[in-house]
């Protein structure tokens, strides 16, 4: 039947014209996987990652780059505190619901850091097998998607501003392409700030990996596996250094256009990860793990959102 395939894309071009968002591209992907199934697989994983992180290369075209490493540095502290504040608490977490300890480590370290993307870089270093993975990923996709619905409702409940919301979804949303997607819901200087902030939050994956491969070293598991590091960062860098030093003589609007072109990336990164979320993935995931997750990511929600709030 080619009529599922003739809807993917129907649903998409929906979702990149004016009446579409990122939440919206969330909940059709996520209606179309637990209705008739997603007819194109084969986009999960590495297409849809690598079209997330091209996203992300090109949303630094409209961001200057004193801003960012300010942004990077002036919350280093409290990156370091929510990140190994998160990884003590999963574990014990974990270890009172009788979690897996590596399903527990790769939930700890996907609400902590990054979602995903941390999640695949910790999984070999500690040996990880397919169902701990899938099981992980299942936990923190459900967890992201409630996120980019309800963050901004509760922003704009507790009357965040546009830097507040943007450094508390940062912290508290586990996936950058749902980080992008709330805080572009909220305000374009949201965005700006939640991107930044969770990239930096991303450069602890090797930091963070190395110490669960010391964790894990008495095993043989780990040996000869890779930490795998988050190159495309120097490349959002790259592009933030263009935006900041370009020559007076390349119009601003060329820079804006590579942005729409990140957020519509984006847009279609959403919907193709609620495309995944078919009902096996939701079956896998179990009561413990999700637990877990959900103690986690309340957590952190609630102690970073108490923690913006102070800045007011």
């Amino acid at each position: 039947m080619f009529w599922p395939k003739i809807l993917f894309f129907l649903l998409i071009i929906f979702c990149l014209s004016p009446y579409g968002s990122p939440p919206l591209a969330l909940g059709l992907g996520l209606v179309l996987a637990l209705t008739i199934g997603n007819p194109f697989p084969q986009l999960q994983g590495r297409p849809a990652r690598l079209l997330l992180q091209g996203s992300v290369v090109f949303l630094g075209f409209g961001m200057n780059l004193e801003a960012v490493v300010n942004a990077g540095k002036n919350g280093i502290v409290f990156t370091i505190v929510t990140i190994f504040g998160t990884l003590l608490l999963g574990y014990f977490v974990g270890k009172a619901l009788s979690v897996s300890p590596k399903t527990s480590a790769l939930i700890s370290s996907g609400t902590a850091i990054c979602g995903g993307s941390a999640i695949a870089a910790v999984a070999p270093v500690i040996g990880a097998d397919n169902e701990e993975i899938s099981v992980s990923l299942g936990t923190v996709f459900i967890l992201n998607s409630v996120a980019l619905i309800t963050f901004p409702i509760i922003g704009h409940g507790f009357d965040l501003s546009e830097t507040q919301f943007g450094i508390w979804s940062a912290v508290a949303i586990h996936d950058t392409s749902s980080v992008v997607g709330a805080a572009q819901a909220y305000s374009p200087e949201a965005l700006n700030v939640a991107t930044t902030l969770k990239l930096a939050r991303a450069l602890w994956i090797a930091p963070v990996a190395f110490l669960f491969l010391y964790l894990y070293k008495t095993g043989n598991e780990a040996e000869g596996n890779k930490i795998t590091i988050p190159w495309f960062i120097l490349l959002f860098l790259a592009a933030c250094t263009a935006r900041t030093f370009a020559p007076t003589w390349i119009y601003p609007s060329v820079f804006d256009s590579l942005v729409n072109i990140a957020k519509a990336g984006m847009t279609v990164t959403l919907f193709l990860i609620g495309a995944g979320l078919s009902r096996q993935m939701l079956r896998k995931v179990g009561f413990r793990p999700l637990t877990q997750g959900v103690i986690l990511w309340i957590a952190i929600s609630v102690a970073s959102l108490a923690a913006v709030l102070g800045l007011s």
